[in-house]
Parts: structure tokens; C-alpha cells; sequence
């Protein structure tokens, strides 16, 4: 038998980051403008920077604001609209503008228009009772500085100005409405991850390893972490000793947090769910609608599967795109493994998993109906928000997974949410980020977050606190709450990034 010598060559670093998507590359360039001689380490499974979920053609690239997205402002029990989750958002969006607008100013990002492209945001739904809703949802947002650009519309001839496609051909006397914020944009996250570890790759002490997978987390006597990453091409190890390590793998965080055995990551579970999307590409067609019209999900869908008709520019070049259709599968990652749902169940996470599992027999039924759908089913339901489409100008384009967070709840049991989380070990370490949408929109106020509870002594620091204000003007201060402030950034913002009219 001929054994194989696995070659190791250690190495150090101040950051680990694994993953090299959004959220990575955000927090990356966040600490080496905090502090240049950082030691960073970016370790990456796939062949190149971010392809998996980041990538423009794995999500809506909208830029999430709660403008238009109605599950984000969902109805309470007594009937009214609850707005919490819609200005949390809209928050952590802006923060995320401040940011880019920073960047694009200090030349470390390109003109915006390479990443970031004015797309309308819009509501549209029909029917007295969806109508009665969106009404609502308006008069109770649009009273609120942040949502004050938003417009509102029962007439037919207001909205087909605002989505010609859309109002087309629709049955005579349908009751319909619609809201648009003229300022929405279209953000392709993959060429704004890539743009911002091209950044970090000019900057002295970083390094990026692409086509690595990290087979271990250790924690060390000293508190460091080990780290075991191997070259997937020749099998070569590398051994990395990282004073904090982030896990910002996407899908792929979920196993790699398992691994670490940090009493912080005990007990959650993944619910993973895949997507699809119809894209038409024919310019006398794309060229007639410029917006993203967010609906209502159908009843028993997941709030990530509300339908939306999107216009997409990736590339420099646009196009459309529908969905999403959700399907379900038992991969973490797109590029992954059908076994990454089998291989995560620990007895940490057995119970809140098998309860969550029998609470959504539903939604396991209706995502295994999504898959099974026919062309001409899907075809059906973009009718609603194209009424004259032809089958034959879309084609399907599989998107990225996500990964829903399943974890206790105070009965014992388990709850499964849609949103995102930051995990962090008590000594701050160790971090991982969990679950999906809003996703790579609130990128900026995610890893803030992990800032604040890995590097809260640095951040104390004058030094850390000048810098930091002067990427994001608004940190440490509410936008919600300061009318005057939020009007000073959102003009800079729109002003920098090319938004609006």
C-alpha cells in the first residue's frame, strides 16, 4: 500500500475570513479601512470570488429597502400593518449605500453604474381586499420620513406609465393598485463582492485562496483558532492560525459553525430551500418594463417566494426576470452536496428540526409542488403581472439556495425563520452569519454587528471612531428616529450612487 504525504506549510493571520461573497468581502474591507496592517485570510471553496448565492444571477439583486417587498410589513391580529421589520431594513439599507458611497468616493470602488443601477420599486396587486391592504400599507409608511418618496396609485393610467408590461391587456374594471419609489435600485452583489476583494487584493496582508475547502476548526490553548484548509487541486494542506475566524460561507456556514463546537452554534438547524427564475432577454420585451413589482406570495408560500417581475442589468447588458419558484432539495449550497441536510443533524438539533419538519408538512408539500411545475404552470402565474406573455420568450435559470434558520424555542421545541442571524462566541472569536433574505442588502449592518462584539475595544478607539463615522455617517445613530440626519445621507447617497431620475 503507498501512502500519500500531505504537505503542510502553517500559516498565521489576525482574520480568517471563509467564504468570499458579500458578506465576507464586506467585513474584509470594513476592518483594513478601520486598520491597514491588518493580517487578512479569505479562503474560498469554489474556483472564483463570489459564485455562489452573491452571484447576480442567484438573486433578485434588489436592493432590499422595504419599499416594495409586502411581506416585510405583514398584517397583526387585530388587522393593522405592522412596520417594524419594513424600517429595520430600510435602516440597515442605507447603512449599506453610506458605505458603497464611501467607497466609490475613495476611488476603491469603480463608477457605481458597475454595480448599482436605478430600478423603481413598486407594489402591484388587485383585488378589493389586496387593494384595501396596499392602501394602507402606504398611508401608514409614507407618513414616516423614510418611506415619504413613495407613491401611491389606483388609477390605471398612473400605473401603466409605471409598468406598461404589467397593466397591459388586464381584464377590464379590475380593481388594482400600486406604490413606487422612484430611487429603488438593482444591485449586482456578485460584481460588488468581486469588486471589493479585487480592492482588498491591492492592499499590503491580504490573501485570497480560492479552491480550498476548510476541513477543521480548533480552538487553541492561546485562543486562537486552527485551521485546516486543502488545496482541492493536489490536496496540499494548509494549517492557519487565526486570531478571529468569520464564517461567511453562505449556505456552507451552517456545517462549518457545526464544526467549531462553540456553545453559541448548538442547536440550529438548516431548512434549506432552492429557487428558480423565468429571464427573458429580448430587448423589444425588456426595454418595455424598467422596475421591480413585488406581489403577494400565493397563500402557503414561504415569505422568500413572493412573486416579483424584476428588470436586471448584469453584465451592462438587461434583462427580466420572474419568480421566484421555490423548490425543495437537501443541498446547503448550490454547487454543494444532497447529502449537506443528512450530514448537519446533530442530537443538539435533532428535536427542533424533526418539530419544525412536522409543523411544515405545508410548506415541505408545497415546495416539492414548485419543483414538479411545468413551463406553461410557471408561465401561468407570471400572466398575472404580464397578462400577454408569450412561453417562448422565457427561459428557466436556476438561482442560488438558502438556507433557513431552524433553532430552539422556548418550549423546547423548534421555530423556523426567515431572516437573517450573526452567531458570535462569547470571547468573540469565532462568527458565523445564518439564513437569507434580506441577505447581502444589510451586508454592511451585519458586520457591523460583528464589530461590535469581536472588536469592541477597537472600536471604542478614537481612531476606529472617526474612521468608522466617516464610512457610515449614520452609525451609532438612528435613522428612524433622525429626520434631518436620514435627509442629509439619503441625498448624499443617491447623489453618489447615481439613484433616482
Amino acid at each position: 500500500m503507498v501512502r500519500v504525504r500531505i504537505k503542510m506549510t502553517a500559516r498565521t493571520a489576525d482574520v480568517l475570513l471563509v467564504g468570499a461573497g458579500a458578506m465576507s468581502s464586506t467585513l474584509g474591507v470594513l476592518l483594513k479601512q478601520l486598520d491597514p496592517s491588518m493580517k487578512i485570510i479569505m479562503v474560498e471553496r469554489l474556483d472564483h470570488v463570489a459564485q455562489e448565492s452573491t452571484d447576480g444571477w442567484n438573486n433578485a439583486g434588489t436592493g432590499h429597502a422595504a419599499y416594495c417587498e409586502l411581506n416585510y410589513t405583514p398584517k397583526k391580529p387585530d388587522g393593522s400593518i405592522d412596520t417594524t421589520k419594513a424600517f429595520n431594513i430600510n435602516s440597515a439599507f442605507e447603512q449599506s449605500l453610506q458605505f458603497w458611497s464611501y467607497l466609490v468616493e475613495q476611488n476603491a470602488l469603480p463608477d457605481p453604474a458597475a454595480f448599482i443601477n436605478t430600478a423603481p420599486h413598486c407594489s402591484f396587486v388587485w383585488g378589493e381586499e389586496n387593494v384595501a391592504f396596499l392602501r394602507e400599507r402606504h398611508r401608514v409608511l409614507s407618513a414616516h420620513p423614510m418611506f415619504a418618496d413613495m407613491e401611491y396609485s389606483e388609477d390605471p393610467e398612473v400605473i401603466t406609465q409605471w409598468m406598461p408590461l404589467v397593466m397591459r391587456d388586464r381584464p377590464a374594471g379590475e380593481k388594482v393598485a400600486a406604490t413606487r419609489v422612484p430611487f429603488g435600485s438593482d444591485v449586482n452583489f456578485g460584481d460588488l463582492s468581486r469588486l471589493l476583494v479585487e480592492w482588498l487584493g491591492h492592499q499590503p496582508d491580504f490573501d485570497l485562496m480560492v479552491a480550498h475547502n476548510v476541513n477543521s476548526l480548533t480552538k487553541q490553548p492561546d485562543g486562537r483558532w486552527l485551521v485546516q484548509v486543502q488545496n482541492k487541486a493536489d490536496g496540499h494542506i494548509t494549517p492557519i492560525t487565526a486570531n478571529f475566524v468569520f464564517l461567511g460561507a453562505g449556505g456552507g456556514a451552517l456545517p462549518l459553525l457545526q464544526k467549531t463546537g462553540i456553545a453559541e452554534g448548538h442547536g440550529y438547524g438548516g431548512f434549506p430551500v432552492s429557487g428558480q427564475w423565468l429571464v427573458c432577454t429580448r430587448p423589444e420585451i425588456v426595454e418595455q418594463h424598467h422596475a421591480k413589482v413585488y406581489g403577494k406570495a400565493p397563500i402557503g408560500a414561504p415569505p422568500m417566494s413572493v412573486p416579483h417581475l424584476d428588470t436586471r442589468i448584469i453584465n451592462g447588458k438587461k434583462s427580466l426576470l420572474f419568480g421566484p419558484f421555490a423548490g425543495f432539495t437537501t443541498k446547503f449550497l448550490k454547487y454543494g452536496s444532497y447529502t449537506d441536510l443528512f450530514k448537519s443533524v446533530r442530537l443538539s438539533n435533532l428535536g427542533p428540526m424533526m418539530s419544525v419538519g412536522m409543523r411544515n408538512m405545508d410548506l415541505t408539500r408545497y415546495l416539492i409542488s414548485e419543483s414538479l411545475q411545468s413551463h406553461e404552470s410557471r408561465v401561468k402565474s407570471l400572466r398575472n403581472f404580464f397578462p400577454n406573455v408569450s412561453p417562448d420568450d422565457w427561459e428557466l435559470s436556476i438561482a442560488g439556495q438558502r438556507v433557513q434558520i431552524i433553532k430552539k424555542d422556548p418550549k423546547g421545541g423548534g421555530k423556523l425563520e426567515f431572516g437573517t442571524e450573526v452567531i458570535v462566541s462569547a470571547d468573540g472569536t469565532m462568527s458565523a452569519l445564518l439564513g437569507a433574505s434580506p441577505g447581502a442588502s444589510t451586508a454592511v449592518q451585519a458586520m457591523l454587528t460583528i464589530l461590535e462584539r469581536s472588536f469592541a475595544e477597537k472600536l471604542k478607539t478614537p481612531e476606529w471612531q472617526t474612521k468608522i463615522k466617516e464610512m457610515i455617517p449614520s452609525y451609532g445613530e438612528s435613522l428612524i428616529e433622525n429626520a434631518d440626519l436620514l435627509k442629509q445621507v439619503r441625498q448624499r447617497t443617491l447623489k453618489t450612487l447615481k439613484l433616482g431620475a
